[in-house]
């Protein structure tokens, strides 16, 4: 009888130490579970310029215009980099002037192709084909209506702006334009506009190769102006007195 209990508490033991085990092994792999949803959560609240969640190519429309901006076709990126500095060249450093140079070159294409038509006929040879250039509508008009919709969206901005609705947006956009004035002085339009075309051709293809190197230290920028604005905030902008918004709707009613 006394064999029979001894074999009866044993398996009685075994069965509750593999319960056990069980049971351990189950909160092991629910701890790894609850573990693995914090890590993709870590993952997912990494920090990126400018508060982006999509990859470089996307933020700029992953069309041609973001090919050409991030080298993806290194000729037509040369090409297009290469014509921008012989135009500036041309009109900053030589001082040509664009109806100038519009004049000479039509002058030259006209002066070649009116030679090689007369001189066909005594050289017995086919005259040059001069092809029909038309304008297409269509792309003209997807032009104007893109370029109508930006105007009508940055009028509606600085409406926003001048309402006196977002102090913020306002004192941001104040320093941009001012930022933008001491630039202008430094240079004339055509300079800046090649300054703005290099950069494009130059900064987004650099950050896509180094963004893991350059996000950690535009988030330490990032947070440095957020302090700066809140020290700004609490010792000035919170002293404005501020309209109630009963006056406001009064007055718009």
């Amino acid at each position: 009888m006394s064999d029979h209990e001894n074999k009866h508490e044993e398996s009685l033991l075994e069965k509750i130490s593999e319960k056990n085990k069980g049971h351990d092994s189950s909160s092991s792999s629910s701890d790894s579970d609850d573990d693995k949803p914090s890590e993709s959560s870590m993952k997912a609240k990494v920090f990126r310029l400018f508060g982006r969640e999509r990859p470089v190519h996307d933020v700029f429309g992953g069309g041609k215009q973001a090919d050409l901006f991030l080298w993806r076709n290194k000729k037509i990126s040369a090409g297009a980099l290469g014509v921008a500095t012989v135009i500036w060249v041309l009109f900053e450093l030589l001082e040509y002037h664009l109806l100038t140079l519009v004049c000479h070159l039509l002058i030259l294409a006209l002066a070649l192709l009116f030679l090689w038509s007369n001189a066909a006929t005594f050289i017995h040879k086919s005259p040059p084909r001069i092809p029909e250039v038309q304008i297409p509508k269509d792309p003209v008009l997807e032009f104007a209506q893109a370029l109508r919709f930006e105007m009508n969206r940055g009028f509606a901005v600085l409406r926003d702006i001048a309402s006196g609705r977002d102090l913020k947006k306002f004192l941001s956009v104040i320093a941009g334009l001012w930022v933008l004035s001491i630039v202008g002085s430094w240079c004339n339009f055509l300079t800046l506009f090649y300054i703005v075309f290099v950069l494009l051709h130059t900064v987004p293809i650099l950050y896509e190769k180094y963004e893991d190197k350059v996000d950690p230290l535009a988030e330490k920028a990032w947070h440095e102006i957020k302090k700066q604005y809140a020290v700004f905030d609490a010792k000035v902008l919170s002293k404005i007195p501020k309209r109630p918004l009963k006056e406001k709707e009064k007055k718009k009613d």
